[in-house]
């Protein structure tokens, strides 16, 4: 996938998923994106379930 169609994939998951704008967006970094979904590696969070992969490939499919 190339960057620009894995951006707009995040933002879209950001906006529907977080309620951020597009400025929210653009001024987070992969980071504070990752703990806002919940996908934080960072000791006491966990990680994401299958169940959530499966709903957020339906919500979001790829573009083809």
């Amino acid at each position: 996938m190339r960057f620009e169609a894995a951006a707009r994939q995040a933002a879209r998951v950001a906006a529907a998923l977080l309620g951020w704008r597009p400025g929210e967006f653009w001024a987070a970094t992969p980071e504070d994106l990752r703990n806002a979904l919940g996908l934080g590696l960072d000791g006491g969070a966990t990680p994401a379930t299958g169940e959530l992969l499966a709903r957020l490939m339906e919500a979001f499919p790829d573009e083809r």
